[in-house]
């Protein structure tokens, strides 16, 4: 007798909840629509790379990524550990080139956007990124003298194509860097300055392709981004492969709300491109691992920052460089905040790959266990198994 009246309550409640749309705040809306992918602005142009935008230096780019020539041992290449049907990374917790890195491969789609690169920020534009796993020894173990030579006998045509005449290099050894082996140093200290700046213009320009390549590195549409498209028009709810569970809801709720994710994972890409100590525990057997605080001093000395001879176009382009923060306990075990886009589906986590679920990076945060060095930001959310599940959902829709 009393099903009626309670059928009557519970379609009360639908229509006052908006006939099944998803209830936000104008708050909730607006930053809701700061992470879709539609928000994501045009590339600005690359001022330090007048090639960064040219179809030819791409294409050579992509070339040269996937060209395991590049590498000391002609079995590495970039796409060794950036892996094109596994988001341009690896699934490792820590890479795998020549040897054995200390840091996990981050992924590439969107890598343009950012104004510092790798883990700690040690580079400062994405061409020059592209230049240190060449020589690193655990990386692709090469040297700066042999991949001219190797631009010159294999690509030289269209290397002219596009960044003009090789110098040459005949007098130039085979093998010569000043982070090389001893050989390779003294190689290198024997040659002439003007040698050197043949042979690191040669050098420069192979990162500019490279990096004009991974500009083209876009990230997909997600069921988040149809999500938050459809909420936007405020027509219907969202419906089908457009729709949230209520459990993602409530994740992604918790992600602008209680749980404060969105605090460095914001904007399109769910990063802000910053450094942050969080607590990351450290692994054992590894080296020290300091993070931004000790990269300030290798992006100032590296000659192919925005500083050096190699930067196409005016210094205003420096910036970033220019006013970095270079000292401070906060820079302390700071890491770069990665993007969340597509982090679902490819663990492991963090730095070094700590940790091995989504499921184990939100215990983390919920916990906030104290840094083993310097401060840790985050605070513990005390947050139930009902929202910790419920945001481990919320984080797959960024995959799908």
């Amino acid at each position: 007798m009393n099903r009626f009246p309670r059928l009557f309550a519970l379609l009360a409640m639908a229509v006052l909840a908006g006939c099944g749309k998803p209830e936000f705040s104008d708050a909730e809306r607006k930053t809701i629509a700061s992470l879709a992918l539609s928000a994501l602005p045009p590339l600005k142009a690359d001022t330090t790379n007048r090639f960064a935008d040219v179809p030819a230096a791409a294409a050579l780019g992509a070339t040269l990524f996937f060209d395991v020539g590049m590498s000391g041992d002609g079995k590495v290449s970039c796409a060794t550990c950036h892996k094109i049907d596994r988001q341009f990374q690896d699934d490792l917790p820590r890479a795998v080139g020549v040897g054995r890195t200390n840091r996990r491969t981050m992924p590439l789609a969107g890598v343009a956007h950012d104004a510092w690169f790798f883990w700690d920020g040690r580079r400062d534009s994405l061409w020059a990124q592209a230049l240190a796993p060449l020589e690193n020894p655990p990386e692709q173990a090469g040297n700066r003298a042999a991949y001219a030579h190797y631009i010159k006998a294999r690509f030289g045509e269209r290397y002219e194509r596009i960044f003009g005449p090789l110098p040459d290099l005949s007098n130039v050894p085979a093998n010569a860097s000043p982070l090389g082996s001893d050989a390779e140093k003294a190689a290198w200290n024997a040659m002439s300055d003007a040698q050197a700046e043949d042979v690191n213009r040669v050098f420069a320009n192979i990162g500019k392709a490279i990096a004009a390549f991974e500009r083209s590195i876009a990230p997909p549409q997600t069921r988040f981004d149809r999500f938050a498209a459809a909420l936007d028009t405020g027509i219907q709810a969202p419906q089908g492969d457009d729709a949230l569970s209520p459990e993602e809801i409530l994740g992604l709720k918790l992600f602008i709300g209680k749980a404060n994710c969105v605090t460095c994972h914001n904007g399109p890409r769910f990063t802000d491109g910053g450094f942050h100590n969080t607590g990351v525990p450290s692994v054992a057997n590894l080296p020290p691992d300091r993070g931004r605080i000790d990269a300030v001093a290798q992006v100032e000395a590296d000659p192919f920052n925005c500083f050096g001879a190699f930067r196409d176009g005016g210094a205003s382009a420096c910036g970033e460089l220019r006013f970095m923060v270079k000292a401070g306990p906060e820079l302390v075990r700071a890491y770069k905040t990665p993007s969340l886009r597509g982090a679902a589906t490819r663990a492991p986590y963090m730095h070094a790959g700590q940790f091995s679920s989504l499921e184990e990076v939100v215990a983390h945060y919920s916990k906030a266990p104290a840094s083993v060095e310097g401060l840790s930001e985050i605070h513990p959310l005390q947050l139930s198994d009902r929202e910790r599940a419920a945001l481990v959902a919320f984080l797959k829709t960024l995959a799908e």
